[in-house]
């Protein structure tokens, strides 16, 4: 994965986990939205989490929400 994407309303466990496996892998994370937001921009019912597999997609989203200064870390 090159970005994940965990719901504001996601449980403190989900996003304790979500952040320590992030740190792990060295995987950007941030937490935006609500649950139905982030269902409703993959085209599904409401979900709590989502990974971006496309490095340049990834990198896009970074640099329109502002992560890191617009920059993913791109190396594995």
């Amino acid at each position: 994965s090159h970005l994940v994407i965990v719901s504001e309303e996601a449980s403190d466990n989900t996003k304790k986990m979500f952040t320590n496996m992030c740190a792990y892998y060295k995987v950007p994370i941030v937490l935006f939205g609500t649950k139905d937001e982030l269902g409703h921009a993959m085209g599904k019912e409401f979900r709590a989490s989502l990974s971006v597999e496309d490095a340049g997609f990834a990198k896009s989203m970074a640099a329109l929400m502002n992560i890191n200064g617009g920059s993913v870390n791109e190396s594995k």
